[in-house]
């Protein structure tokens, strides 16, 4: 199970260099929930990804306010990774919330963003676009 994003957050601030949080972005993808087979598709792919990506939204009203929750994967460990921290930081939050939720700021303030390919950076960016998306989907039929 993921940790919250405040724990990964703080998490962070333990780990000195780059390796270490490099190590630890990996770990996140490896405690994701598995995205089931059936949802590897066209629909669920992130596009604009150099890696493969796919991410389901789907909108939970079970506890009577609707909230998003995100299941993920990638072909690649790091981006997996990446696709762990974007689903801690968007999971359980209403579409409302999630559209005013700074993904990017999040990145530069656990220092990733200067670590991260032109590539890797065009991708969260994709991810993130993919996420506002689909809650501005859900939020309209609400």
């Amino acid at each position: 199970m993921l940790p919250t994003i405040d724990e990964i957050v703080s998490n962070f601030e333990l780990l000195d260099d780059w390796e270490e949080r490099y190590r630890y972005v990996i770990e996140l993808g490896r405690m994701m929930e598995p995205l089931p087979e059936e949802a590897h598709t066209e629909a669920n792919k992130v596009k604009g990804c150099a890696s493969q990506v796919w991410l389901e939204t789907r909108l939970d009203q079970s506890n009577g306010k609707p909230v998003l929750h995100l299941i993920g994967d990638s072909d690649a460990h790091i981006v997996r990774g990446l696709v762990a921290l974007m689903i801690a930081l968007y999971n359980g939050k209403t579409p409302e919330e999630a559209l005013s939720t700074d993904a990017l700021g999040l990145f530069k303030e656990l220092g990733l963003a200067e670590h991260l390919t032109p590539q890797r950076s065009n991708g969260v960016r994709s991810m993130v676009e993919r996420i506002r998306r689909d809650a501005q989907v859900a939020q309209a039929a609400l």
